[in-house]
């Protein structure tokens, strides 16, 4: 399975988004994804397995309980891939940052010239 097909659902994303806080029990992961989505825990264990199967998690066995954790490589393969799109929208972002520093030098620029006007009338 592909990567982005993978990450294409809501619901390994937000599993995803869970284990990047760090390790996790499954039963942890499942009650978390169960009371988002409301889905049942054998669905929740089945995405649990594509994301194993795909490498974007690691399990390991401590006693009972199946420690699930993120496993950076695939990851690495998706900025890998977008680095080719990140110029459409880092641009634009560089553009903002240009934009919003304008208008903070403005508005320091009229607060000053306000507090001189202000010390002006005393």
């Amino acid at each position: 399975m592909h990567a982005l097909d993978v990450l294409g659902d809501p619901v390994r994303r937000r599993i995803l988004e869970l284990l990047a806080d760090g390790e996790q029990t499954s039963g942890a992961v499942s009650g978390a994804i169960q009371a988002e989505f409301g889905i049942s825990q054998p669905a929740v264990s089945q995405h649990l397995r594509v994301l194993r199967e795909a490498g974007f998690t690691s399990v390991r066995a401590e006693g009972t309980r199946r420690l699930y954790a993120v496993e950076a490589a695939p990851l690495r393969e998706v900025d890998t891939w977008l680095e080719r799109f990140r110029g459409f929208w880092e641009q634009r972002l560089d553009a903002l940052g240009t934009e919003l520093a304008r208008g903070k030098r403005e508005r320091r620029r009229k607060d000053a010239g306000a507090d001189t006007a202000g010390s002006e009338e005393q």
